[in-house]
């Protein structure tokens, strides 16, 4: 599944929004629930759920391109200032700092629910005939 994830990307040229992006992953998610959901091993779940979380965080890093604009982002989302400008100006990678503190307190899971990410646990509850 992860790989087949890459193609939400988009290639540096062509820009796509966020929303786009989220809306086609969804539809990918909730196909892949379709075929994979019936099985009734849940294990690997968690872990998948958590990558993409972090995907789609890194995706948004991505898109802030400049320091300037990830600091206030981060700030905005209710970072604290010394995390967000510590996170800001660092030269790491991408997917390194998709996993930091700052990006966790300011992109919250309930933030990525509410810019529209499903999460593939509540997907797979819902097909296991969990009420949710």
């Amino acid at each position: 599944m992860t790989s087949n994830i890459d193609c939400v990307d988009s290639p540096p040229a062509v820009g796509v929004s966020m929303e786009e992006r989220l809306t086609r992953l969804n539809q990918y998610l909730r196909g892949w629930m379709g075929y994979f959901g019936i099985s009734q091993y849940y294990q690997p779940i968690p872990e998948l759920d958590g990558w993409l979380r972090r995907r789609v965080r890194m995706c948004y890093w991505k898109q802030w391109r400049r320091a300037r604009t990830r600091i206030r982002n981060l700030l905005e989302l209710g970072t604290s200032k010394r995390q967000a400008i510590l996170t800001g100006l660092s030269r790491k990678g991408y997917w390194r700092l998709s996993r930091t503190l700052a990006t966790h307190s300011g992109m919250t899971n309930e933030w990525l629910k509410e810019q529209g990410l499903l999460s593939i646990r509540d997907l797979w509850m819902k097909a296991q005939g969990y009420a949710k």
